[in-house]
């Protein structure tokens, strides 16, 4: 219930800010602010954008025992990322943003060379992710205004400019991991892949969780009303099973008679086993040992993305001189 009251929230936000100020403009309040007198400078702004997205946790990376930083990144587990988003400025150098953000994070043992607990694991995922999220921006410049009209020749400020910004706000997102098994991608969190609801295992996880979107970001305007832009944004989750991957294997056996054949496939699909070296009963192996290690649940996982943005700025209606 909780996380489904911070997603409606984050949703109307924007909105909400958006259509007080409206209101407070109709009704005439008056403010101490010099900066709210300030009418025709346009303040709301659409935004798309389109860009890679990747995945930073156990699955994959890079040829080390997994973490959730950039210096994990894996390349070729790149992925399409998409966004929708308003932003309204409601100060010289300060925004508010709201967006939806959809990603396809993807993570693949086979993409690593580190020999046992990634390569040996064998495990593979993507997941089609959904995210809403509010974000404070502040900009390192001022806006520049240009002319009011665009007059040939004409001296002072030119008529676009560019503006560098960082960001941070507050998210929730919906996560799906899913898995090839016969050529078909199967939803993972069901199978309970690591004893989940079953007798000494953990809790079914949620595939809602909250996250922190934190990063820098760009835009060139083109003119008054159109700018470009680039926007590199990392988050911080509080799940650690995007990739199905947290704590330690469970009794293979017992998830095949309490789940089927699908799931006691996905759910060890090691190449040897647990290697006598790490403490493993034998080499030969096929399953891993209940309880061996399968991912860390100390380091939740994360994920980022790099979008080129299109913005358009919505005219003000009022001619007067802005004063900002």
């Amino acid at each position: 219930m909780q996380k489904r009251i911070i997603l409606l929230l984050l949703l109307v936000l924007p909105f909400m800010a958006t259509a007080q100020y409206k209101g407070g403009k109709r009704k005439g309040i008056r403010t101490n602010s010099k900066f709210a007198n300030k009418r025709n400078k346009p303040r709301k702004e659409y935004i798309i954008g389109i860009g890679a997205s990747n995945f930073l946790g156990e699955l994959g990376g890079a040829n080390q025992i997994g973490t959730n930083f950039v210096k994990d990144l894996e390349f070729t587990a790149t992925r399409p990322s998409f966004a929708l988003g308003m932003r309204y400025k409601f100060a010289k150098r300060w925004a508010v943003k709201g967006g939806l953000h959809y990603l396809l994070l993807s993570g693949n043992d086979k993409l690593t060379k580190e020999p046992f607990l990634r390569n040996n694991r064998n495990l593979s995922f993507r997941s089609h992710t959904f995210e809403l999220s509010v974000q404070g921006e502040f900009y390192f410049t001022k806006e520049q205004s240009g002319h009011i009209y665009k007059i040939k020749n004409a001296k002072g400020m030119k008529s676009y400019d560019y503006q560098g910004y960082i960001f941070v706000g507050i998210g929730g997102f919906y996560y799906n991991p899913q898995a090839k098994y016969r050529g078909n991608w199967v939803n993972l969190q069901p199978l309970g892949t690591e004893g989940q609801g079953l007798a000494g295992g953990p809790k079914k996880y949620s595939r809602v969780s909250i996250c922190i979107p934190y990063g820098i970001g760009g835009k060139y305007a083109i003119n008054k009303e159109w700018a470009v832009g680039l926007e590199l944004g990392i988050r911080k989750t509080f799940t650690d099973y995007i990739d199905d991957v947290s704590g330690v294997y469970y009794d293979n056996n017992a998830i095949f008679l309490a789940k089927g054949e699908a799931a006691a496939a996905l759910a060890d699909p090691s190449l040897y086993g647990y290697p006598e070296e790490f403490g493993g009963n034998s080499v030969s192996l096929k399953q891993t040992a209940a309880g061996q290690q399968r991912g860390d649940k100390k380091d939740k996982d994360a994920y980022m993305f790099l979008n080129v943005t299109v913005n358009y700025k919505v005219p003000s209606k009022r001619r007067t001189r802005s004063k900002f």
